[in-house]
């Protein structure tokens, strides 16, 4: 999870000459917005169709519904994944007041918090009948305790879907019958109140996001899109640069990298965190080109970073999209299950894994300098 962000001064201005802002970052960060909130649209549309398959699993559960649901949730991280990289600088989704970041895709998530494992097949909340399952209880338990004690979010709803991952090939294998009366789990009921409701909450908080960002309102775009161009740009560089080096290849790769432990991987019980690598960095891609490409097929286009950039320092525009379209193709190289890509017996696993993680610290450092080039300060994480 994400820490507290810091501000770290570029150095004396008196003894390094600034280059002035281009003239076109104002129509970057008009562009920004608009693939902003197409990205949210995408995703509340498709954490919607899972709320909605979730709730035809509960409603009768079995392993056709089971399946649909898995791939619902499936489908929605893509989307999901490219909103990441507007993160990190207080925006609607982690402000933190009323940011529901930590209620919508908060990780590295313990189990035994939610539901029955291995070892303690009475643990968590579905299985303490003195707890309520509702919206408002389950927030107010999110976190509660301890960061690793996630109540909701995707993660949440991976956990209940899919089950611990037990296995060294392939994702968890939850029984569709841990929700059927008389089944193989205890508290039927209260799981399936469980599932629903925290997919609902997903679903209500991504709609939250789409408000956030829509076009002629008294919202957080109108004033982003008002303010000067320089804090504009610092903070869509910001949430470039922290996802680029301190959360994907740190906090989710090297992480996991250094470990070899399963529990490590970003989407553990799915088996989908090669997937979560390949969209965070197309999320940066998505910004610094200036285009998103809709679930209809449909783009948003306009005035990248790339422009900005390039209207200062052609070569160190070059070099940062040659980077980050290095980043992806290794990201697209790493090959699922993750958790044995991070296996400390697969040195080829490793070596894709390692290849990336250093990709993202050059593509940081990259980023570092367009920062300096404007002389906006540069965020820290702490």
């Amino acid at each position: 999870m994400f820490g507290l962000l810091a501000l770290a001064a570029c150095g004396d201005s008196s003894e390094e000459p600034t280059t002035a802002l281009p003239a076109n970052a104002g129509e970057a960060v008009a562009t920004y917005a608009r693939i902003v909130h197409a990205s949210y649209e995408d995703s509340a549309s498709l954490t919607r169709a899972l709320d909605t398959s979730v709730v035809s699993f509960v409603a009768a559960p079995d392993d056709d519904t089971l399946a649909a649901a898995r791939s619902a949730w499936l489908e929605s991280r893509e989307p999901y994944l490219q909103t990441e990289v507007f993160r990190f600088y207080d925006g609607p989704i982690d402000n933190p007041t009323d940011g529901p970041e930590g209620l919508v895709n908060a990780w590295p998530l313990d189990e035994a918090y939610i539901d029955y494992v291995v070892d303690d097949p009475t643990s968590g909340i579905v299985n303490d009948a003195a707890m309520e399952i509702s919206a408002e209880d389950l927030e107010a338990l999110n976190e509660q305790g301890g960061e690793k004690n996630i109540a909701t979010g995707f993660h949440a709803i991976e956990f209940l879907l899919w089950g611990q991952d037990q296995s060294e090939t392939g994702p968890g294998n939850r029984p569709a019958t841990d929700y059927v009366a008389g089944g193989t789990a205890q508290n039927q009921d209260r799981r399936g109140a469980y599932l629903t409701t925290v997919s609902g909450m997903l679903a209500g908080h991504l709609e939250g996001l789409v408000a956030a960002w829509a076009e002629g309102q008294d919202n957080y775009r109108a004033g982003l899109v008002a303010a000067p161009p320089e804090e504009g740009l610092r903070r869509i560089l910001t949430g470039m640069i922290v996802l680029s080096g301190f959360e994907t290849g740190g906090e989710r790769l090297q992480t996991a990298l250094d470990s070899g432990d399963q529990e490590d991987e970003h989407s553990c019980f799915s088996d989908n965190t090669h997937r979560d690598m390949v969209q965070d960095v197309r999320g940066v891609q998505n910004v610094y080109l200036g285009r998103y490409q809709r679930l209809d097929g449909s783009e948003v286009t306009g005035t990248g970073l790339r422009e900005v950039v390039a209207a200062a320092d052609p070569a160190l525009a070059d070099s940062l999209e040659a980077r980050i379209a290095e980043s992806l193709t290794l990201a697209e190289a790493l090959v699922p299950p993750f958790d044995r890509e991070i296996a400390t017996d697969n040195a080829e696993g490793r070596a894709r894994v390692q290849a990336l993680v250093i990709s993202l610290r050059e593509q940081e450092d990259l980023l570092e300098q367009v920062f300096r080039l404007f002389a906006l300060e540069v965020p820290v994480v702490e």
